[in-house]
């Protein structure tokens, strides 16, 4: 009733020319009819296929063929009473000098007699000319309220049909919800639907193929890309603080207000310490899906495209939140470089000023290894709410890292003395006491068991990155020292 009102407003203004923009051709063109019921409005509406017919009531357009453009709109132009003509998928035609002048001539019988066009498409580029003889109008997408009375009601389809009662449990359906919210309803019913008929259920499994379906809709793949596999906390060993800080923000990202809602954090430190892992777990532990934003992707040679392909890839942040949005190893997209004739500097510009006024539930978590290639607008406060220090794993905590890569690969840590192997791994990084447990494994012979001593040797032949390039790596941790939270 709303978006009537509003078309209405519109129609009240005499603008000649209204642009829809949508994927649903059917909803547009019920709502516009139900105006012109409304106002006693003349409805006619044109297609390819079957040139200009009558949609609603008054008069049909005289006889003659009227399925190319040009003829349909010589028909409109010669008409002597007004009313909406809608064009349907007008949009390959309109860099047709003739058919953009046609669209002019009744453009400007609007104020004389009435006519209105509109011209409705999935897209829709119009001509400068005709630029201010029109105005978008745009159909709201379904709220929270709506999705779920969607969802029910295609469960009690299902039921109906199958007699089968459809499974789910509030948590989960909240969730799916969220998931579903910037797609239309056609759309949005589809996933519904396929998440339903797969096992009569909705589930925790269904919602992670629910958000990725949700991008292929939303035609961004590539350039922010989703990642299927998230984490669980339980996944990540030590990090107690980050940990504790996630817990604490949870329900406030989840329901709180903007001014109170958090909206990221940066993780540094050591290369291979679990930063890209912490970033997955935060995505599953919150329940949401995770986005990961690759900054070699956007980049293009022609003048403003990459600027422009940032702001479709954090549009499209905002149209699947809730969410998190991870840009791993952000200093080599936002590095400074004399030499790429300022595109660094637009990016950064582009990016600190939506991370300042966006206001949609979507979390940036940004992973980097060299904190000193990051500008310093990027660290302060305001643009991500902390900045988190991760250092080497204490030897506690080298003991769950075993143990967790142990049982991943189907090993009994029981069998072996994870105290002595977490001393002897002084100085490892997570990546490496994970590479030690796959070396180990292929060492032993693939036989599916391997002892204290094989890994030991693993440990002993491996010359970690901490003793490598140990300078550097004090350094950094000087530098986080009073700059920088552990996230330990």
């Amino acid at each position: 009733m709303q978006e009537i009102h509003d078309l209405g407003l519109l129609l009240d203004r005499h603008v000649p020319i209204l642009l829809i923009e949508s994927h649903e051709e059917a909803r547009a063109l019920e709502m516009l009819t139900r105006l012109a019921i409304r106002r006693g409005l003349a409805l006619q509406q044109w297609t390819l296929t079957d040139g200009l017919r009558r949609l609603g009531f008054g008069e049909d357009v005289g006889g003659g063929d009227t399925r190319q453009p040009a003829d349909a709109l010589k028909a409109v132009r010669e008409r002597h009473d007004g009313g909406l003509f809608i064009f349907c998928d007008l949009h390959p035609f309109l860099e047709e000098p003739v058919v953009v002048r046609l669209l002019k001539d009744i453009a400007l019988q609007q104020e004389r007699l009435g006519k209105t066009l509109v011209l409705l498409s999935h897209s829709l580029k119009v001509p400068a000319e005709l630029q201010r003889l029109s105005a978008t109008f745009s159909m709201a997408l379904p709220d929270e309220q709506q999705l779920l009375a969607l969802v029910r009601a295609e469960a009690q389809r299902y039921a109906k049909t199958s007699g089968v009662k459809v499974r789910t449990d509030n948590a989960t359906l909240q969730q799916l919800v969220a998931n579903l919210r910037g797609l239309t309803l056609s759309d949005a019913r589809r996933l519904v639907r396929g998440a339903i008929v797969d096992d009569g259920a909705i589930t925790q499994d269904d919602v992670p193929g629910v958000s990725r379906a949700k991008l292929a809709l939303l035609d961004m793949d590539g350039v922010m890309s989703f990642e299927y596999d998230t984490a669980r906390m339980s996944d990540v060993a030590g990090l107690t603080a980050l940990k504790q800080w996630l817990e604490q923000r949870r329900q406030a990202f989840l329901t709180a207000e903007r001014q109170l809602r958090p909206r990221g954090m940066l993780l540094f430190g050591v290369q291979g310490s679990g930063k890209s892992l912490a970033a997955k777990a935060v995505a599953g532990h919150w329940g949401i899906p995770l986005l990961r934003l690759d900054f070699g992707t956007l980049y293009n040679k022609f003048f403003g495209e990459t600027e422009r392909n940032l702001r479709e890839a954090l549009k499209l942040a905002e149209m699947m939140s809730p969410c998190v949005v991870w840009i791993d190893e952000i200093e080599k997209g936002l590095g400074q470089d004399s030499n790429d004739a300022g595109v660094s500097q637009r990016i950064l510009g582009t990016l600190l000023t939506w991370l300042a006024e966006h206001d949609t539930r979507v979390f940036v978590v940004a992973t980097a290894n060299n904190i000193h290639a990051l500008p310093p607008e990027l660290l302060r406060k305001g643009r991500l709410d902390e900045m988190f220090f991760v250092d080497l794993p204490e030897a506690a905590v080298r003991a769950d890292i075993l143990r967790i890569h142990l049982q991943k690969r189907g090993l009994d840590p029981q069998t072996l003395d994870l105290p002595v192997l977490a001393q002897a791994a002084e100085g490892f990084s997570g990546a490496e006491l994970e590479q030690a447990v796959v070396s180990a494994w292929h060492a032993a012979g693939n036989n599916g068991q391997i002892g204290t001593a094989d890994l030991l040797l693993e440990l002993q032949r491996t010359q970690p990155l901490s003793v490598v390039m140990a300078e550097p790596m004090q350094d950094l941790r000087d530098w986080a020292a009073s700059r920088a939270v552990p996230a330990g």
